[in-house]
């Protein structure tokens, strides 16, 4: 069931481009994996927040038919079927996708022979493609966790650092790997040219070092994007760098899951606050912003918006 509307949520981000329609199958397929029931019918399923009329219309035919005959009909489109191929590769989108579909490479297989329409991220992305596939273990993003605080302490005992996402949620398995650092030298209100990407470059430079990380996709002033391997699988890394003061926000946010933050931000704005990955700020009575509010732990931020606390483990 949930499948299967997952499946229409990215025919929709992928080959329609309709991120209004993909949000919605993506919602209705959070609910009812929620759910923790068979459905049965489609009204039943309408009780469910997210689920409309035609998504339940959907379901209802899925129920007496066991297919469900736009699915069956994206299985045979020729765009739909490239698209989802060539979006295996990290780096290229639905745009990127189409455009390559147009020259006529309708797969990864095809992609092979043509690198020349690839950039760099693409090219690793190829390169690497079976390994990203695969999900990572928990016990192994352990180990890598492990191996970068160790030799980050080694090179400054005061930065921090947390891996976010799904990891952080408690799950057993993540497709990539989210890490956020900061230092107290490092600020929303600094002004040292060049801090922030020192900080960076120098915890890039330490684990290439130790050949944790293998490639570098890009690497900017405050994010890597690149390559880890300490077994024989590659492994998707980013390191973000955050000011000092906003990495309580930042953690937060980096956590997700995304439907969560939506549900966070959602409850900010009632409450009369403004909510994202920086900071936390009070609405004005014109609906302006003001200052941002100090925030020291995560559990500032559910306290001001009057929220309860859910542990990163609830946050799914």
């Amino acid at each position: 069931m949930v499948y299967f509307v997952a499946e229409l949520a990215n025919y929709e981000k992928n080959v329609n481009r309709n991120i209004h329609k993909h949000n919605a199958y993506r919602k209705a397929a959070n609910t009812i994996a929620a759910y923790g029931k068979r459905i049965t019918s489609g009204e039943e399923a309408r009780k469910l927040e997210g689920v409309g009329k035609k998504i339940a219309e959907k379901i209802d035919e899925f129920i007496h038919t066991g297919k469900l005959r736009k699915l069956e009909n994206i299985k045979h489109d020729d765009t739909a079927i490239a698209v989802e191929s060539l979006t295996r590769v990290t780096g290229i989108g639905p745009a990127k996708a189409q455009e390559l579909f147009k020259l006529g490479i309708k797969s990864t297989k095809d992609l092979h022979n043509h690198k020349d329409k690839l950039n760099h991220h693409q090219l690793i992305g190829l390169k690497y493609l079976e390994d990203f596939e695969k999900k990572i273990p928990r016990a192994e993003i352990e180990l890598i966790e492990d191996k970068i605080r160790s030799n980050i302490n080694a090179l400054d005992p005061e930065y921090l650092i947390t891996i976010c996402g799904s990891y952080r949620r408690g799950k057993a398995e993540s497709g990539d790997i989210d890490v956020l650092i900061t230092h107290p030298n490092f600020t929303s209100s600094c002004s040292e040219k060049g801090l922030a990407s020192n900080l960076l470059k120098k915890v890039v430079n330490k684990l290439e070092n130790v050949s944790l990380i293998t490639d570098t996709i890009s690497l900017g002033d405050v994010k890597f994007m690149g390559v880890c391997k300490i077994s024989e699988i590659a492994r998707r890394l980013d390191i973000r760098l955050t000011p000092h003061d906003q990495y309580n926000c930042a953690t937060l946010y980096f956590t997700g899951s995304d439907m969560f933050n939506k549900e966070m931000r959602a409850h900010a704005i009632q409450e009369g606050f403004t909510l994202n990955e920086y900071c936390l700020r009070p609405l004005g009575s014109t609906g302006i912003p003001g200052e941002p509010l100090p925030v020291s732990s995560e559990r500032d931020v559910f306290d001001y918006i009057n929220f309860p606390y859910k542990d990163p483990c609830q946050r799914n």
